[in-house]
């Protein structure tokens, strides 16, 4: 693997808390990062075999219900680092909400309604959520993220504050 995709590399880094499992993996990433960094099961079970031919990963114990631990390797842990201190590269939005809402003249006036406020109800669980962990937040950097998933939440509330709804 000559250069990390950054989902193989948000991977990498959650197995430096420890080995786990492919469920563990997709569990940790909403959890740490689910707020600005989706990562998909199908993406998650799609990179370990690549990582794990690579060598950056290895099979650890076997769990239950044929559940498969990955654990880091040192050229896991020196790939990691080496994408960490490269050049982020531009970021790229993947909104399901704002493809949706381009195309919203193609649902009738109710499916809007209802797409609007599944939405807002959405975006102020995840604004609480935020305002939780920017409180719980241990250091500067998780602080900044936690701040910095609040004033998207904030923002994605402002776009669906200036939609009409009729």
């Amino acid at each position: 693997m000559s250069e990390l995709n950054a989902t193989a590399a948000a991977l990498l880094g959650l197995l430096h808390d420890g080995p786990a499992t492919g469920g563990q993996l997709v569990a940790g990433a909403d959890e740490r990062f689910g707020a600005f960094f989706s990562v998909t099961r199908s993406q998650v079970y799609r990179e370990l075999p690549a990582l794990s031919k690579e060598g950056l990963v290895r099979l650890g114990k076997q769990g239950p219900r044929s559940s498969q631990q990955y654990v880091l390797t040192a050229a896991g842990k020196k790939a990691f680092k080496t994408w960490l201190a490269s050049e982020a590269g531009p970021d790229h939005l993947r909104s399901p909400l704002i493809l949706r809402l381009v195309h919203a003249g193609s649902l009738t006036a109710k499916q809007r309604s209802g797409l609007l406020e599944a939405a807002r109800t959405s975006y102020q669980g995840r604004l609480e959520e935020a305002k939780v962990a920017t409180k719980a937040a241990d250091g500067p950097y998780a602080k900044a993220v936690a701040e910095f998933a609040q004033a998207q939440a904030k923002a994605a509330l402002k776009l669906l504050d200036a939609i009409p709804q009729a």
